[in-house]
């Protein structure tokens, strides 16, 4: 047996899918409420290009292991660029239309898939990156290296996550083995992911560091200013 972050239908039990899917659904709902706080005419269009991106990204697999592949969750991706209220929702949405249209994770399963890539991989990485907002305000160096080491932890965390809802309500596999296998293979995927999310945050963040969440409010440090007389 397969096991994979993106969850299909009958991988949890009924019960646990369902209240995985309040979870889920409460979740959303106060990401909702708190995201038009942080929605406006800058934020809105970018938060549609990082779903976007996602959506495309993560539809490419990357070789981990023979048998094993890997995608980019986008978690820590979306928190920084755009925050963690509106980076969560652009995760769900990409999750919903990848299950029903794509047949990418079961709709069963949906609950399980957005709490543990929309919720705990977008929150987790965001507290990593708040956390060294400091060290990545120094420049472009720091700002990729906490970009990296968010994405990499909000991959370990959403495996977590993953082994939570498993031995709550998965069959066939024992714990420690999920626990093993899941940790494994996502430390892998995790460096992918932070390679990804390394390069995405500096290449934006070097073109328009306004239009990056986790540089809002203070002042732009100076290895990511445009060069004096540059154009705009």
């Amino acid at each position: 047996m397969y096991l994979a972050m993106h969850m299909s239908d009958g991988l949890v039990n009924a019960p646990t899918a369902a209240a995985f899917g309040v979870v889920a659904v409460v979740g959303m709902a106060v990401c909702l409420a708190k995201a038009r706080a942080d929605l406006d005419d800058r934020t809105a269009p970018m938060a549609g290009l990082v779903a976007a991106f996602v959506f495309a990204v993560q539809m490419l697999n990357f070789p981990i292991l023979p048998g094993a592949s890997g995608h980019l969750l986008g978690g820590a991706l979306v928190a920084i660029l755009v925050g963690p209220w509106v980076g969560a929702l652009c995760i769900a949405i990409v999750l919903v239309v990848q299950s029903l249209l794509f047949a990418d994770g079961g709709v069963t399963a949906l609950g399980t898939n957005i709490t543990n890539m929309a919720l705990i991989a977008v929150f987790t990485g965001y507290g990593v990156a708040l956390a060294l907002r400091r060290f990545a305000l120094r420049g472009k160096g720091g700002l990729t290296a906490t970009a990296f080491l968010a994405a990499f932890l909000g991959t370990i965390a959403a495996a977590l996550g993953f082994v939570v809802q498993y031995a709550i309500g998965g069959q066939g596999l024992a714990l420690g083995y999920t626990l093993a296998l899941m940790l494994g293979l996502h430390a892998l995927i995790g460096i992918g992911e932070g390679v990804i999310t390394a390069l995405t945050v500096g290449a934006v963040a070097a073109a328009r560091p306004d239009l990056v969440h986790l540089l809002r409010g203070a002042q732009r440090p100076l290895e990511l200013r445009r060069p004096e007389g540059s154009a705009a």
